[in-house]
């Protein structure tokens, strides 16, 4: 054998570990590794933008789960939403489920409040109470917009006096 034979055969060795240390490592951020004991839950949202299949699911801002599933509901258009929740985090059945944003630029993942009841969801249970996301772009232009057509109607510079019934 020659050198570069034994090198091409030790450079191939190292991308094979590589490429296995890769799907390992990918497997445990989304929680779809073997052996991990874990529960479906179900959340039906109006919206959830920025969620996709392996989004964190978080109470007080711990990961306990990942989102496994999504489709549209096509008779109520809205999302429904399953998660796989370790089995080591009860979750009581009044809690209630967000879609929070991780910032301006970030995703989005599905925050769980625990509720006070003393039963706790199962297996396929549903989150009732859900919070879906918020369109922050619609939300500024909709204020940009309504207070661009409140603008004055006369050239004066006289300041107005503001009514607090909303009058003017």
């Amino acid at each position: 054998m020659n050198r570069s034979v034994v090198f091409e055969t030790i450079v191939g060795l190292f991308v094979v570990a590589a490429a296995a240390a890769f799907m390992v490592y990918a497997y445990d951020v989304t929680d779809q590794s073997m052996g991990r004991d874990s529960y479906r839950v179900d959340a039906v949202f109006g919206r959830v933008d920025g969620i996709t299949i392996g989004s964190e699911v978080r109470i007080a801002g711990v990961k306990i789960g990942s989102v496994s599933a999504h489709q549209l509901d096509i008779k109520t258009y809205e999302a429904d939403l399953q998660m796989l929740i370790s089995n080591d985090v009860p979750i009581p059945e009044d809690s209630v489920a967000k879609v929070v944003s991780d910032g301006f630029l970030g995703g989005a993942h599905i925050s769980i409040e625990p509720g006070a009841a003393e039963e706790m969801l199962r297996e396929g249970d549903k989150i009732t109470i859900t919070q879906g996301s918020v369109d922050l772009l619609g939300l500024a232009v909709q204020s940009f917009t309504s207070q661009g057509s409140k603008g004055s109607t006369g050239g004066g510079n006289e300041p107005k006096e503001i009514d607090p019934l909303g009058e003017f």
